[in-house]
C-alpha cells in the first residue's frame, strides 16, 4: 500500500468539510481560506480550492459576492447558503460518528 496515496485521499475527503466549516464563521476570500487551511496544516493551493468552491456553489451550498479592493481587482467572497449550513450540520454528525468509530477500532487494536 502506498501510504502517500491514502493520505492524499484522506485530505481530499475532508477538504470540502473543512471549507464549509471555515465559511460557517463568515464570508471569506480564497486567499483567506487557503491561509486558514495552511494554519491547520492542510496545505492546499488555489488550483485545488477553486474547483472545489465551484462544485459547492453549483450544488447550492455556497454563494458569492464581489467586493471592490484597494489593492487590485475586485475580490470574490464566498458564503454559506442555508443549504450549505444544513449540509455542514449533516457532515458534522457524520464526522463525529466516523471519528468515534475509528477511535474505537484504534483503541481495540492498542489493547491487543
Amino acid at each position: 500500500m502506498k501510504t502517500e496515496n491514502v493520505k492524499a485521499q484522506m485530505r481530499k475527503g475532508v477538504l470540502e468539510y473543512c471549507t464549509l466549516s471555515l465559511l460557517a464563521k463568515g464570508d471569506a476570500y480564497v486567499s483567506d481560506i487557503i491561509k486558514e487551511l495552511k494554519n491547520a496544516e492542510l496545505i492546499v493551493v488555489e488550483g485545488t480550492l477553486y474547483p472545489l468552491l465551484t462544485r459547492q456553489k453549483n450544488a447550492g451550498l455556497l454563494s458569492y459576492r464581489w467586493e471592490e479592493s484597494n489593492q487590485g481587482p475586485p475580490r470574490k467572497y464566498y458564503r454559506l447558503t442555508e443549504k450549505g449550513y444544513s449540509a455542514l450540520e449533516e457532515l458534522d454528525k457524520s464526522w463525529n460518528h466516523l471519528t468515534e468509530s475509528v477511535n474505537k477500532i484504534r483503541k481495540s487494536n492498542k489493547q491487543k
